[in-house]
């Protein structure tokens, strides 16, 4: 089931972000990855202007995944499924949802270039590599000249009319 995160959900938001993250240690630039990955202050500024979506499986969220509209654009931000219920479909319902929210022509992900199950996943739901991705990420993201260069952007057309 999908609902809408509320602030009370920030813990098991900060678990399933954090434990989900584990992934990427020894993947990307060891200056980029900590742990906790998102620590609780950060994700409650992100809580401020992302709206997110979870997934439920037996009454607990296992998924989260956070939407923002950037003047034309729509950002998919923060998109995590716990490493037990990875491969199960939920991120791509997650996906469909926020396709279905998106109130702008063009939705796009930001991504490390070393995490290819992201980049492979984005790509099975239609989502192509922009060549623009140094521009797209000074312009839509606060993130340090570092992590741009070792960042892909992905996007797609949406058409909800």
């Amino acid at each position: 089931m999908i609902r809408r995160c509320q602030a009370n959900d920030a813990g098991r938001m900060y678990f399933i972000i954090n434990e989900a993250a584990k992934a990427y240690d020894g993947v990307i630039a060891a200056d980029c990855y900590h742990q906790p990955y998102m620590p609780e202050e950060e994700l409650e500024r992100e809580m401020k202007r992302v709206t997110f979506y979870g997934w439920e499986a037996n009454g607990e969220m296992v998924g989260v995944m956070g939407i923002e509209p950037i003047r034309d654009v729509t950002l998919i931000r923060h998109s995590y499924v716990l490493p037990e219920y990875q491969n199960q479909g939920i991120g791509n319902i997650l996906l469909n949802h926020i396709k279905g929210l998106t109130t702008t022509s063009r939705l796009l992900v930001g991504t490390w270039a070393d995490a290819r199950w992201a980049i492979t996943f984005y790509q099975k739901n239609g989502f192509k590599l922009l060549p623009d991705k140094d521009k797209l990420l000074a312009d839509y993201w606060d993130i340090p000249p570092h992590q741009i260069e070792t960042s892909v952007v992905m996007g797609i057309e949406i058409n909800n009319n």
